[in-house]
Parts: structure tokens; C-alpha cells; sequence
């Protein structure tokens, strides 16, 4: 694209074009990165630039980009039955295909789908089916939600309510009644002197007080990401989640698992609920459902659940594009890709490992106070040269630290003083050397 082209769609994008989590004044100060293409794992912007995806898009391109299967099951879809909605007791058979191959993936109780269109939407969709089962089973009171601090569950009002990172509720005077934050598993997070196991079962105890403080009568469910992804790559300390599932459990509380980024193989497994043994009687899916190919949630739920919901007659929730046929067709072909391809078993056994390997190599790096990371995904706790005694929440360097990155060809999350990781599943040991070293010249300019 020549300059002149860029520079009239970088002028109609000020002029028109809202984005998401995003500072308008600075980013139209320097001019919008246009991304014309992409392969594999690398895009190229309107320059000619070719980028790294160390993100996979925005956690959810697990398998790549330019994947021709996925492409021609859409434009087949398409050619066929572009779309018809489940509404009038219809559906259509990509989405009928999908629901019953999601029950033969996910853990044993979950045998019932609701489709939808985003991750936000699958947790809100959540929130709604677990307000009519409680109310349904006679226990109308059980209305109550817990998540934690440094969650992200969606940015509807109702789970934005539920998200707990201050900057997105914070804008909307939110959250709203009834949604209650407990300590998520974050000491480095929160300066305690805690190691993770001590502070993870610190959180548990206190979850528990504020249990007793609300009234487990009172609560209807908890949200919970098994890895914290938004809020900063939070990895579960060991015996945590148990523990936690346990405490739901005693308490009559629904136990939903957000597997919005961990569902479909970037923790080395299917689901994350697999991994930890969770039996969540809800979980919540979108991003890798389509590898982000087309938008698609899905809210699965237990047995239980679901015969309550069918049997109490007229079930008024859903989405004009609920069970949409061309984005199941998407999904279903990109499940193909990830079990034809070994994609999940390559992050467990190969790419995953290494990939962690590295990131520890930067766990003695003087810009580095820590490092977490889980199959493939990662972070690193960024560090100005006075020490974390010198870190400033109105100057942050994640988002800095994440420019300098694409000045040095690799696109990574910046997240308050942290930068994150998720690249594609397809990604090879050279590309991961090539992410790294372009990470270790960044921590070196951060410093400079």
C-alpha cells in the first residue's frame, strides 16, 4: 500500500472508527498500524512490515493464520446456508454437529451448549442460566456472583461488573449490586511476602470469610479463570483451584470455569478443567472455539442444569446469531485442524516446554521481577532501574515496553508494569528464538 493510501485510511479511522482498550489521542498521534495480511504466525501491516504474532491475535489464533481448511469450509458454509437463526424451533446442522462435538471434549457433566457470539457473551449468557436454575429450584435468594481481583470475565455490564481489574470498571461506575470481588492468587500482584501456595491459600480462607460475611444462601455462583489471563498470566499455586472447588462445593455454590483463553489446547490440554480435575457445573468458551477465524461463545452446562431449564417450558434467552451455521461450520473444521494436526499434544510435548524454557531464561534479567507462564503462555514482570520501588501506575511500562517490541518485529500484550505471550500452537522453536531475542532487545532499550 503506498503512503498516500495508508494515510487516507489512517484519516478515516480518526474520523470514524471507535476501538476497543484503547488511548485514541496517542494511538492517532503516531497513526494506526494497518494489518493488510497474514500466514502462519506473521502478519504484515500496510508498510510491507512483517510482525511476529507472539499473541495469536489476541489469545485465540491457536492454529495460525491462512489456514485453507478453515478458509473453504466458510466459503462452502457460506455458498450453502450463510445463515439461519435457532429462533421458531429450527437450527441447522453445523451447529447441531458442534454442540454434540463439544459434549465428546469437555468434562463429563457438560453435555449442553448455548451458542452465542463473544466470550463476553457466553458469561453473561452464564449469569442469565444461572439465575433461572436457582430461582427454578426454589432458592430465589442465590443471586449473589464472586469472581477475583485481577479477573477478566467480558465487558457487558455484567461482566464487566464481575472482571476484576479496576481500569475497566472503574470508566462505568461499576460493579453493579451483588457482584462480589475475592482475592485472586496474585501476591506479587498485591507486595504480599507470601510464596504463591501460602498466598493461594490464604485467598481460599478469605474467600471462605466472605462466604460467611454474604451468606452462602445468598451467592450463586463463582467465576473463575484457571489461568488469570487479562489480568496478568496468573498461574493457579498448587492445591488452590482444588481447594477452591471444594469450597464451592460445601457452600451450594455453582462453580463456572472461565475457559475463555485456556479452552482449546494453549494449556497443553482440551480444557483446563481437565488439567486440575475442576468438574465445573458451567464453562464458558469462545476464542479458540474459531481460532478467532469468526466470532463464536459458547455457554456449556451441566445436566442437572440444563433438564431444569428444558423442563420449565419457554426459554427466553439468546442471540439473533446464536448457533449461527457459517461460525459453527468455522469451528467445527478448526477442531478438525487442532486433532488432524496433534496441535494440542505438540503444545504439552514440544513447543509448550520450550517455550517455557525460555521465558525462565529471563527470570534472573535485571528488568524482570518475575516470571509466570503455563504451557503456551507467559508473562514477564517488567522493572525500571530503581526496582519495583520505582514503578509508577500513571506511567506504566507494559505498554511501552509492547511498542518497542513491534519496533523490534514482535507483537506482545503490555499489561500495567507486565508484558504477556500466547503465540499460535504451529509456532516452531526458531520462531520462539526470534520472539525472545526480540524480547531480551526490548527489556535492553526499556532500560536504556
Amino acid at each position: 500500500m503506498n503512503e498516500d493510501a495508508l494515510r487516507q485510511l489512517q484519516d478515516a479511522d480518526r474520523a470514524f472508527h471507535l476501538h476497543p482498550f484503547t488511548d485514541h489521542r496517542e494511538m492517532h498521534g503516531q497513526g494506526t498500524q494497518v494489518i493488510e495480511s497474514a500466514e502462519g504466525c506473521y502478519l504484515t501491516d500496510a508498510t510491507g512490515r512483517r510482525l511476529l504474532d507472539g499473541l495469536a491475535g489476541l489469545w485465540c489464533v491457536n492454529v495460525g493464520y491462512d489456514r485453507r481448511e478453515i478458509i473453504d469450509a466458510v466459503h462452502q458454509q457460506m455458498s450453502r446456508l450463510p445463515y439461519y437463526c435457532s429462533f421458531f424451533n429450527t437450527t441447522n446442522e453445523p451447529a447441531i454437529r458442534l454442540a454434540e462435538r463439544l459434549a465428546r471434549l469437555a468434562p463429563p457433566r457438560l453435555q449442553h451448549t448455548l451458542f452465542s457470539n463473544s466470550g463476553s457473551e457466553a458469561n453473561e449468557t452464564a449469569l442469565k442460566i444461572i439465575r433461572a436454575w436457582q430461582k427454578l429450584r426454589g432458592k430465589p435468594a442465590k443471586t449473589k456472583i464472586l469472581s477475583r481481583t485481577f479477573s477478566y470475565h467480558g465487558v457487558t455490564l455484567a461482566t464487566t461488573s464481575m472482571t476484576g481489574l479496576p481500569g475497566c470498571y472503574t470508566p462505568f461506575d461499576l460493579p453493579l449490586p451483588g457482584f462480589i470481588h475475592v482475592p485472586g492468587p496474585h501476591p506479587y500482584g498485591v507486595n504480599s511476602p507470601l510464596d504463591p501456595v501460602a498466598y493461594g491459600k490464604w485467598c481460599v480462607e478469605e474467600t471462605a470469610r466472605i462466604i460467611d460475611r454474604e451468606g452462602a444462601g445468598t451467592i450463586a455462583a463463582m467465576f473463575v479463570e484457571p489461568v488469570q489471563g487479562a489480568g496478568g498470566v496468573i498461574v493457579p499455586p498448587d492445591g488452590y483451584l482444588f481447594a477452591l472447588r471444594r469450597l464451592c462445593r460445601d457452600n451450594d455454590i455453582l462453580f463456572v470455569a472461565d475457559e475463555v483463553i485456556t479452552g482449546f489446547g494453549r494449556l497443553g490440554a482440551w480444557f483446563a478443567s481437565h488439567l486440575w480435575e475442576l468438574d465445573p457445573d458451567v464453562i464458558t468458551l469462545a476464542k479458540g472455539i474459531t481460532s478467532g477465524y469468526l466470532p463464536l461463545g459458547a455457554t456449556m452446562v451441566s445436566d442437572e442444569i440444563a433438564d431444569t431449564v428444558v423442563k420449565s417450558g419457554y426459554f427466553a434467552h439468546g442471540f439473533t446469531y446464536s448457533s449461527h451455521p457459517t461460525t459453527a461450520a468455522a469451528a467445527l473444521t478448526n477442531l478438525d485442524v487442532l486433532e488432524n494436526d496433534s496441535l494440542i499434544a505438540r503444545v504439552r510435548d514440544e513447543v509448550g516446554p520450550y517455550f517455557q524454557q525460555k521465558l525462565r531464561e529471563f527470570a534472573h534479567h535485571p528488568a524482570v521481577g518475575e516470571v509466570r507462564g503455563y504451557g503456551l503462555i507467559g508473562a514477564l514482570e517488567l522493572l525500571p532501574r530503581e526496582g519495583k520501588i520505582g514503578l509508577n501506575p500513571a506511567n506504566p511500562l507494559g505498554a511501552k515496553a509492547a511498542k518497542i517490541a513491534r519496533e523490534e518485529g514482535v507483537i506482545v500484550r503490555g499489561i500495567r508494569d507486565l508484558i504477556a505471550m500466547s503465540p499460535p500452537f504451529i509456532i516452531t522453536k526458531e520462531e520462539i528464538d526470534l520472539l525472545f531475542a526480540a524480547v531480551r532487545r526490548t527489556l535492553e532499550r526499556l532500560w536504556r
